[in-house]
């Protein structure tokens, strides 16, 4: 096969992972305006139950990861999670379909999100891997395919709030089925065509399968090369961990996800680093990784606003009417997919042309980058609305605006995340800090879900409040990710020059 072209299975993985994605961003599109549109829950609801759906969604990969690699392979683990999440959106179509009788749906809608967040957990993180195994070790076209493979994620993303918001999204909360459904259908489409062709084109440059469940010899040397703990020191941990989740749960009222979630994200960690096999510069570079995993949940807890409150905002803030004819909401939400289409390439030229010069920022400097155009999305879109009255609806530009910032800000800081836990983890921990890594998105998530519900609803009775200031309207809302990520940015621009020097030579 010649070095320039790529294997047939690339663009098989490609299609099953744009379906999927599909299916996840066309119900993200439409859900949290089905919980206040149809299911009448308030937005604060609306958003811790978002928050929670999505940091859980991080959570279960460690378990989807694990259960590939000890029992069933990649290739079972897709098939087992792609029926769940077909399962799960169509729980979502029945719940929407009887939205008026809140008896059934609610229920519905509950073990819907289940089979969602499990579902996930064993697709996301094996497809992935397969991407790399169709290529032999070292092989240059594999930066390459990520990339392509990328842009399947969000050319399924674009689709997705277009596709399911037309359905759904019709101003008929009775609508809202034929999004869900579209969705389900979305993922049937992903792995029916994944198992009827993954025999033949989902094989190694030999021609052996990838994917297959591990020998019992595979079995025997991961066990033998796994990290070992002694039993103590799990209970220790055990017992740390329960202590936390009892403190976050009653003092910080985070509830059982959040708790479940925070102390999960800050115990693990913790124990993997205190492993007494590890030398001083591993140490050193596993404090790398988790400074910027803590950064990232800045990111992605103000990002992640795009389905939640800035879906509120573009619902009730926006004139969303272009030559006559009103946008629904959940179009929005394509947005950021689309710019990412079109200015990945000239990310990727920009970076090229700044690597030959030596001119190309560090890794930690990118990152602060990206948290300062979060940072100045909000700041423009808080005095688009500063002083503005309520019944007022602004200009569709400012929300574009914002994402076109926001969409900048992560082509600056998310393709470095998964690379540096590659670069700088030991072998022997690779898969555990890979693990810690979601686990900050999984923070991030809830965290989103909290800082949603501060959104300025005139039908509370009282204004709500972060560390102690009232939220009295979208300026000081919008101007709580201004602060958050702007400190966070300039922060992280401080400790770059340190970073550096701890990650020992890697970029």
């Amino acid at each position: 096969m010649p070095a320039t072209t790529h294997p047939k299975g690339l663009y098989l993985l490609f299609f099953t992972e744009m379906w999927e994605r599909f299916s996840y961003y066309g119900m993200r599109a439409i859900f949290t305006l089905f919980m206040i549109k149809a299911l009448m829950f308030d937005k604060a609801l609306a958003s811790e139950i978002y928050g929670s759906y999505t940091g859980l969604v991080y959570l279960t990969p460690l378990i989807g990861g694990y259960m590939a690699d000890r029992y069933w392979g990649n290739r079972r683990a897709i098939l087992v999670g792609g029926i769940l999440m077909a399962v799960g959106h169509f729980c979502m179509f029945l719940s929407a379909s009887n939205y008026d009788n809140l008896a059934f749906a609610q229920p519905m809608l509950f073990l819907g999100l289940g089979f969602l967040i499990m579902g996930n957990g064993f697709f996301k993180p094996n497809i992935s891997t397969m991407v790399g195994q169709l290529y032999p070790a070292g092989d240059k076209r594999i930066d390459a395919a990520f990339t392509i493979f990328y842009m399947g994620i969000n050319l399924g993303a674009f689709l997705a709030p277009l596709v399911c918001g037309w359905f759904g999204d019709s101003g008929n909360a009775a609508d809202f089925k034929w999004g869900f459904l579209a969705a389900c259908i979305g993922m049937i489409i992903s792995i029916l065509s994944f198992e009827l062709l993954k025999n033949k084109f989902i094989v190694t440059p030999t021609g052996e399968g990838v994917g297959m469940v591990p020998a019992r010899q595979e079995l025997t040397e991961s066990d033998a090369n796994a990290p070992k703990m002694p039993l103590t020191q799990m209970l220790i941990w055990a017992i740390a961990s329960l202590g936390l989740f009892a403190a976050l749960y009653h003092l910080l009222d985070l509830g059982v996800v959040g708790a479940t979630i925070f102390s999960i994200t800050i115990i693990s960690p913790m124990a993997i680093i205190t492993d007494k096999s590890l030398t001083f510069i591993e140490k050193q570079r596993i404090g790398v990784i988790y400074i910027l995993a803590f950064f990232v949940i800045f990111f992605w807890a103000a990002f992640e606003q795009a389905g939640a409150s800035l879906t509120f905002f573009a619902e009730e803030q926006t004139d969303r009417n272009l030559a006559g004819v009103e946008i629904p909401t959940s179009f929005f939400q394509s947005i950021n997919a689309m710019l990412i289409i079109i200015l990945a390439p000239l990310f990727a030229v920009i970076w090229t042309f700044l690597g030959r010069r030596n001119w190309e920022p560090s890794s930690p400097a990118k990152q602060a980058l990206g948290l300062l155009f979060l940072s100045t999305g909000y700041l423009v879109i808080a005095f688009g609305v500063k002083g503005l009255d309520p019944s007022i609806k602004v200009s569709m530009m400012w929300l574009f605006s914002l994402y076109l910032l926001h969409t900048v800000g992560e082509l600056c800081l998310s393709p470095i995340g998964l690379a540096m836990v590659v670069k700088l983890a030991p072998a022997k921990f690779a898969s555990l800090l890979m693990g810690v890594w979601f686990l900050s998105l999984a923070a991030a998530s809830k965290f989103a879900g909290i800082l949603s519900a501060l959104y300025p609803d005139p039908a509370l009775p009282a204004a709500p409040k972060f560390v102690g200031f009232e939220i009295t309207g979208l300026y000081e809302f919008f101007m709580i990710f201004v602060i958050l990520s702007g400190v966070a940015a300039a922060i992280l621009l401080v400790l770059t020059k340190a970073l550096q020097k701890m990650m020992h030579g890697m970029q």
